[in-house]
C-alpha cells in the first residue's frame, strides 16, 4: 500500500473487538461551516464517510490474516498479519494503528473513538461516553456474554492506551431493545432471578438502529409503521419495529437464542438441554461449546457453518441444513408477527440477508400465507424491493452499516466543547 500524504480529518475511529477478530473503520469528519451552525445549532453536528476498513481474521484458532479496503471498498491489502500473536488483541490494534498510518492518515488526527459493546445489562440503554466508572460496570457485565464483551472491553483499554486523551465511546448491542415492553423483556422465572438480571435483553440493535434510520434514504419510502427487521449471518437475529421502536426480538438473555446460525443452536427446547447435562455427562463448559461453537448451520450439516458454501454443495445434509434455516426464520418472523399485531415490510440485512437470493426467496415463500408475495427476479438480482406490486407485506434488502452507526453516535455523543473541536479541527487545513 503506497503511502499518501494525509489530506483529510479530523478522524472518528470504530473499533469492533469480536470472539476472533478485530475490525476497525476510519471516518474522516466533514467541516461544518460556521453559518450552518449558527442557524440550525441543533442539527450542526459534524458528519463521517468512511475512508478505511480493516479487519484482523484469525485471532483464535487461526492464522491472523490482514485486510484494508478503502471507503469505496477496494482492496489495499490482503496479507499474513505480521507480528500479530493468536489471540492478542493489543498486538492486532497496533498493526492497525500502522496499517491508518501507512495509508496517509494521520492518527495524529483522531479526535474521538467509539467501540461496539454487545452488552449494556440493564446499567447502559444508550451510548455512553468512557470512563473509569464505565470500564468498571463494563468488567461487571462481561459474565452475560463471556465470548464478546472481553474483547470489547480489551480493545476500549489498548485504544485508550494508544491513544490518550482522545474520548472514547461505548455503543451497546443491546440498547436498541431497552424500551420493549415487560412481555417482551421479561423471562418466566421467579422475581428473585428476574431482579438478578434474567430477562431478555436483544442484540444486534446498532444494525437495527442503523436500517431504522436508512431505511428512507435507501428505499425511497417511510419505514412502514410494522417492520421486521432479519439481520441474518453467521449471528442472526430479528426484531420487531413499531414506528421505529425494537418491541421484540428473537435474541434473548443471550446471543444463543432464537434463530439458527452458524455454529449456534438458537432456540431449543430446555429439556435437552437438561438431559445432555445427565445423560451425556456434559458439564457447563461442555455445553456452552456444543450449543455456542458445534452446532447450527455446522451441526445440521456435519460440513460447516458457511452459508456460501452450503448453497453451492450437491449435498442432502447441506440441503437439508438450509432448510432448516430456512423454516425456524419463517417461525420467528411470524412470531414477531404476533408482537406488532400484523406486518408491513420484512427487511433482510447482514451477510446472508443481504446476499444469499435462494435464502431469502425460501423464508418469504413461508411466509406467502401473510400476504407476502415474492418477485423472484428482483430477489435473484439483489435488487432492493423484492416483492410485487400488490403484495400485502413488502420485502426489502438494505445493507446495513454498524460501524456507520458507531461513527454517528460517536460523534452525537461527544460533549459539545470536544463536538467543538471536533468541528473546528474539521476546518483547519491540515499541515
Amino acid at each position: 500500500m503506497a503511502k499518501r500524504r494525509d489530506r483529510a480529518g479530523p478522524f472518528v475511529l470504530v473499533l469492533n473487538a469480536g470472539s476472533s477478530s478485530l475490525k476497525a473503520a476510519l471516518f474522516a469528519v466533514s467541516p461544518v461551516p460556521a453559518a450552518r451552525r449558527r442557524r440550525t445549532p441543533a442539527a450542526a453536528g459534524p458528519a463521517a464517510a468512511a475512508v478505511l476498513r480493516l479487519e484482523i481474521s484469525g485471532l483464535k484458532g487461526g492464522t491472523p490474516r490482514l485486510r484494508c479496503r478503502d471507503g469505496a471498498g477496494r482492496s489495499l491489502a490482503d496479507r499474513p498479519a505480521a507480528g500479530v500473536a493468536e489471540g492478542s488483541y493489543e498486538d492486532a490494534l497496533a498493526l492497525m494503528l500502522a496499517e491508518i498510518a501507512r495509508a496517509g492518515h494521520a492518527t495524529a488526527r483522531i479526535a474521538a473513538a467509539g467501540h461496539r459493546v454487545v452488552h449494556g445489562g440493564t446499567v447502559f440503554g444508550a451510548p455512553v461516553v468512557v470512563d473509569a466508572g464505565v470500564l468498571a460496570d463494563l468488567d461487571r457485565l462481561a459474565h452475560l456474554a463471556p465470548h464478546h464483551m472481553p474483547p470489547n472491553i480489551a480493545g476500549i483499554r489498548g485504544l485508550m492506551g494508544r491513544l490518550p486523551g482522545v474520548p472514547q465511546v461505548a455503543c451497546f448491542d443491546t440498547a436498541f431493545h431497552a424500551g420493549q415492553p415487560a412481555e417482551s423483556a421479561t423471562l418466566p422465572l421467579p422475581r428473585d432471578y428476574r431482579e438478578r438480571g434474567y430477562r431478555r435483553y436483544g442484540f444486534h440493535g446498532l444494525s437495527y438502529a442503523y436500517i431504522v434510520s436508512e431505511f428512507a434514504r435507501v428505499t425511497g419510502r417511510p419505514l412502514p409503521a410494522r417492520t421486521i427487521v432479519a439481520h441474518l449471518g453467521n449471528g442472526a437475529s430479528m426484531c420487531a419495529v413499531e414506528h421505529g421502536r425494537g418491541v421484540a426480538t428473537t435474541m434473548g438473555y443471550s446471543t444463543l437464542d432464537g434463530l439458527v446460525m452458524g455454529t449456534r443452536s438458537g432456540s431449543i427446547d430446555p429439556g435437552v438441554l437438561i438431559e445432555l447435562v445427565r445423560s451425556e455427562r456434559l458439564d457447563a463448559a461442555g455445553l456452552e461449546d456444543l450449543l455456542y461453537n458445534r452446532s447450527g448451520l455446522l451441526g445440521l450439516s456435519g460440513m460447516t457453518s458457511d452459508m456460501r458454501t452450503l448453497l453451492a454443495a450437491d449435498t442432502e445434509p447441506a440441503r437439508q441444513a438450509v432448510a432448516h434455516y430456512a423454516a425456524a426464520a419463517a417461525r420467528h418472523a411470524a412470531a414477531l408477527m404476533v408482537a406488532l399485531g400484523g406486518c408491513d415490510a420484512i427487511v433482510f440485512t447482514g451477510g446472508i440477508g443481504e446476499n444469499a437470493a435462494p435464502v431469502r426467496r425460501m423464508i418469504l415463500d413461508k411466509l406467502a400465507w401473510a400476504g407476502c408475495k415474492v418477485d423472484v427476479a428482483a430477489n435473484d438480482a439483489g435488487r432492493t424491493a423484492i416483492t410485487r406490486t400488490g403484495s400485502r407485506i413488502s420485502a426489502w434488502v438494505v445493507p446495513t452499516d454498524e460501524e456507520s452507526m458507531i461513527a454517528r453516535e460517536t460523534l452525537r455523543l461527544v460533549a459539545t466543547p470536544d463536538r467543538d473541536r471536533v468541528s473546528a479541527a474539521a476546518e483547519t487545513p491540515n499541515e
